[in-house]
């Protein structure tokens, strides 16, 4: 999009929002309050935990009851409003949750791609700068009383089943790239002012959960059957990784059962490892009316009194949805829970406020309390969001080769599929309102003429009445562009998949309009979950298929971008990481060990066998700390045209039963101009990287060959345990 065009679309929708916005008078601890002014909870100056605990001594058990729901009741009397802690940022501020509201003076807000498709971006510096970027406009939001502070995003669950209908709003299926985004997007949102948070980010939903209605089975009735292996090695290291690296200040557990547990009542996950293990310094949330699911459809309790007991034994400081403030109290009555534990649980959420500057009076006067209107849907936000959606474009096949098309050559385009000229659709879900669309088709008119023939009504297609003038667009234009896929209608949430092809008859007009195209025909999917397009790739006629994921408001712009050659895209019928480029890349190691020693800890190795079980060593028996694999991978562009590569590195552990085939274990992205030659540094964390886990669910570092593979080139290391100096055989 020419950055013209975006201040254009800015200054139309600014030219809303600079209406004067009404400030956000302090939700409590008003400096013309003398209610509460002088109170030691109100003292800035005082330590957080201080002014907690003394907030929480002043409160009633009615009080504190009703601080346990996500709309938090005020308490009148010592000047505390009422509180919606729910909202949602998954890629843009939202209005799904009932915290945010837009209009007046904030009626859009920049709408980033669906989280798959920047997923696919590999470029965990990007993750963090959208986050910055939806962190100020959520501030900005919050300071003209429209929005709240606390974020129910992201979504880092693993896109296990490529049916769910909600796998668009995940990272994807590996666990390291999920919890690197987790990690990443966290940091942006909550800001690096030490203990101060900018906004309050949340990891969701605590864990196993990738159904949400499929075969009769829906996600208020699932129990998730997982090995501890299975649970260690995929479900935990996104959130663990999102708490211990990220520092979340919140994560929220799942509907589902685990091995017969609810999620939400299980002090294993919750108190033993999200608090124990992880060292959560923040508030666990459940999902909306988990409580109350467990209670009344999965029947876990006798009484819903042992319900709200159980939830808040097990960990849970915080009730989407009115089940704790209907039934906490009573549990208390009836001796099942004491009020201590209760004030544990607002021991947690009421730091996390204080830390958000809640209690601190005026928020004008606070950090970010400048940020305003003028600081949602910016010319710089909207570009980020046109970048963003640039880098998570794969080209997975281009044959001829078909791609980039010629402004000279291809001077009509017949733009054909339901997904051609969408807005919405391009946002995925849990979105807000966008500042602005760019259809692909109004991308594409930049670049050429078009002939715009929709061919289905929708992307359902349920029927063929459209096909012919489809099919004479194509025969006329000197390309042709089919813009297929999915939208909400197919995949959502509650709402899964059964199969894996094109809805309908889209397969057919797509076959029907490549046979007849005068020109190279290009097909471009739209959607969330993956698509079975082998038809597509064994066809002659179709030369190119690009995935776009929900490319976000500024998608048409960038589809238009790389079908051009504006942009030179990154590079399941394909592998996990598959996509190629305008240009070709070549890979070396320049250097990398061959041995590296693993030191065990002198004090717990006990015998030999104790430590080194089937040459397998305990990562808790390792001395972890600085113990990295360092290689320096030269990449060059062997081709005539610039282009940012994904620098994918796989490692095979030694033959182990339990072991897998392989596992990514780094990426990182570099940009490298034509003919030139790039140096990338990579560290790869020993401990993290190269364990693997067993049956019994430990985490154990293999000894002897490991094999990293990169591309086409391979290099082996020898890891070898090493006590006190001599190293192990």
């Amino acid at each position: 999009m020419p950055t013209s065009f975006i201040i254009t679309l800015s200054v139309l929708f600014l030219g809303v929002s600079l209406q004067t916005s009404k400030a956000l008078d302090p939700f409590a601890c008003d400096p013309k309050d003398g209610t509460n002014r002088d109170l030691p909870f109100c003292q800035v100056k005082l330590p957080i935990q201080t002014r907690v605990n003394d907030l929480i001594g002043r409160m009633t058990l009615q009080e504190k009851v009703g601080l346990l729901v996500n709309n938090a009741a005020a308490v009148p009397r010592l000047g505390i409003k009422g509180y919606e802690w729910w909202s949602e940022a998954l890629h843009g501020v939202s209005n799904v949750g009932p915290g945010t509201k837009f209009g007046g003076a904030f009626p859009v807000a920049t709408s980033f791609p669906q989280v798959i498709t920047t997923a696919a971006s590999f470029n965990a510096t990007l993750w963090e700068a959208i986050g910055r970027v939806v962190s100020d406009e959520a501030r900005a939001m919050f300071n003209g009383g429209v929005a709240g502070l606390t974020y129910w995003s992201p979504n880092v669950n693993i896109f296990r089943d490529p049916r769910w209908g909600r796998g668009q709003e995940t990272p994807g299926e590996d666990p390291v790239v999920v919890g690197k985004y987790a990690a990443s997007y966290v940091r942006g949102l909550q800001g690096s002012d030490g203990i101060r948070l900018k906004v309050a980010a949340c990891c969701k939903h605590f864990t196993a959960y990738d159904l949400d209605n499929w075969n009769g089975v829906d996600r208020f009735h699932f129990n998730a059957k997982v090995s501890k292996q299975d649970m260690v090695d995929t479900f935990d290291v996104p959130f663990r990784m999102c708490v211990k690296e990220g520092k979340v200040a919140s994560v929220m557990c799942s509907y589902n059962q685990v091995n017969g547990i609810p999620t939400c009542a299980d002090p294993n996950l919750l108190k033993k490892t999200i608090r124990g293990q992880w060292r959560l310094d923040g508030y666990i949330v459940s999902d909306c009316d988990s409580v109350g699911v467990y209670y009344g459809q999965q029947h876990y309790t006798s009484t819903p009194e042992e319900a709200a007991s159980d939830a808040i034994k097990a960990g849970l400081d915080l009730d989407c949805g009115p089940f704790l403030g209907q039934h906490t109290e009573d549990a208390v009555k009836k001796g099942l829970l004491n009020e201590a534990e209760i004030n544990n649980a607002l021991l947690n959420t009421l730091t996390v406020q204080m830390r958000l500057g809640m209690f601190d009076g005026e928020p004008s006067s606070q950090l970010y309390g400048n940020l305003g209107p003028n600081d949602v849907c910016t010319p710089a936000h909207q570009e980020l969001a046109l970048e963003a959606a640039r880098q998570g474009i794969v080209l997975l096949k281009n044959h001829g080769p078909s791609l980039p098309l010629s402004t000279h050559r291809h001077l009509s385009v017949a733009i054909v599929g339901p997904n051609s000229n969408v807005t919405t659709t391009m946002i995925g879900n849990y979105a807000g309102v966008a500042c602005g669309y760019t259809t692909p088709l109004q991308g594409i008119q930049r670049y050429a003429q078009t002939i715009h023939r929709q061919g289905c009504a929708d992307v359902a297609c349920v029927s063929d009445q459209q096909f012919s003038e489809a099919i004479d667009a194509a025969r006329q234009a000197d390309a042709t562009i089919l813009v297929m896929g999915l939208d909400q209608s197919i995949e959502a949430e509650f709402r899964d998949r059964t199969g894996l092809l094109l809805p309908g008859r889209q397969q057919e007009l797509v076959s029907k309009v490549a046979a007849a195209s005068k020109g190279p025909t290009i097909l471009v999917l739209m959607s969330g979950g993956p698509i079975d397009v082998s038809f597509a790739e064994n066809d002659p006629k179709i030369g190119s298929i690009v995935w776009t994921g929900y490319p976000g408001q500024a998608g048409g712009a960038a589809i238009s971008d790389v079908l051009f050659g504006i942009t030179n895209p990154g590079k399941v019928v394909y592998p996990f990481g598959h996509g190629i480029s305008y240009t070709n890349f070549v890979h070396t190691i320049a250097s990398a060990p061959t041995i590296v020693s693993v030191p065990l800890d002198g004090h717990r190795h006990g015998s030999g066998n104790a430590t080194i079980s089937g040459k397998a060593i305990r990562v808790t028996h390792a001395r972890c700390n600085g113990l990295s694999l360092g290689m320096q991978v030269d990449v060059k562009n062997v081709g005539s045209m610039d282009g940012t590569h994904t620098l994918l590195v796989y490692s095979r552990p030694p033959a182990r039963h339990w072991a897998p085939h392989k596992q990514l274990v780094a990426f990182e992205k570099v940009h490298v101009a034509a003919g030139t030659q790039q140096r990338v540094g990579i560290n790869i964390h020993v401990c993290k990287s190269l364990s693997v886990v067993d049956g019994s669910g430990i985490r154990r570092i293999p000894m002897g060959e490991h094999s990293l593979h990169i591309g086409e080139v391979k290099h082996s290391v020898s890891l070898q345990a090493s006590i006190l100096g001599v190293v192990k055989s």
